[in-house]
């Protein structure tokens, strides 16, 4: 279960880091998987950033971020190499000392000793942890991420990245939760483009938009989607497009 319902909008950041994504060498798997977890909790992902291994970027867009919306989530960073230097820019944009954290080395040591593992340097590197913080605990392969005021630092590694989301998902503050319907309107968007627009002014407490995609029997076809989280302002939202579509369809 997630915190309490605060009846108010909470939005979440995602800040995307490593070089490796903007290189195109990994190709990322956690933005829609992330989207979706956040909308299903009832949090709006307003935004998200992809910056390099580079402390002057990270700590920037850390900051802006955070004074923006209830929750920034990071991925990426908080490995054992030279480059993962997510930690150490989350201290400085907090401004909070970063340690071996005494927590993290006994987590990390006790599952070396299982896999038979040496605690050497560049392991005892995933230890730092920024003064403060408490910790994500990982299933996958142990080695903590962090929660620091409302940033949030997780793996960029897929499992582990959700394995950790899990974990922090209780703690969550959650708004209200958004409504989705979809309603087929077996004709062009450039047919309804107008009315749809004028269906969206006279509901403006519920998000309309057209995607556009080829039925192999009727050819260019529309799906509108109308998401709110007010249900009874979905159902009249969604009410006038069916029957718009309806029009438009006997007048083709």
């Amino acid at each position: 279960m997630t915190a309490a319902n605060s009846g108010h909008l909470v939005t979440a950041a995602l800040l995307v880091i490593g070089d490796e994504i903007l290189s195109g060498r990994t190709k990322d798997k956690n933005i829609g998987y992330i989207a979706e977890y956040l909308t299903a909790l009832g949090i709006d992902l307003k935004e998200v950033r992809v910056v390099g291994d580079e402390e002057s970027e990270i700590v920037t867009a850390l900051n802006a971020l955070r004074a923006r919306h209830t929750y920034v989530f990071t991925t990426g960073g908080i490995g054992p190499t030279h480059d993962d230097i997510t930690a150490e820019c989350v201290a400085k944009a907090f401004g909070v000392a970063i340690d071996h954290d005494p927590r993290a080395v006994k987590i990390l040591s006790e599952r070396l000793a299982q896999t038979g593992g040496e605690m050497n340097e560049a392991r005892m590197r995933m230890t730092r942890i920024p003064a403060g913080a408490d910790l994500v605990h990982n299933k996958v392969s142990a080695a903590p991420g962090f929660w620091l005021g409302n940033v949030i630092v997780m793996a960029g590694v897929p499992t582990i990245m959700q394995a950790m989301l899990d974990e922090v998902a209780p703690r969550l503050k959650t708004g209200v939760r958004m409504l989705s319907e979809t309603v087929r309107a077996d004709c062009r968007e450039g047919d309804i483009g107008t009315p749809l627009g004028e269906i969206a002014k006279a509901h403006p407490e519920v998000a309309i938009g057209s995607y556009p995609f080829f039925d192999e029997k009727r050819g260019p076809n529309t799906n509108v989607v109308l998401r709110a989280r007010d249900q009874a302002k979905l159902t009249a939202a969604k009410t006038a497009v069916e029957e718009m579509v309806k029009r438009v369809r006997a007048a083709l």
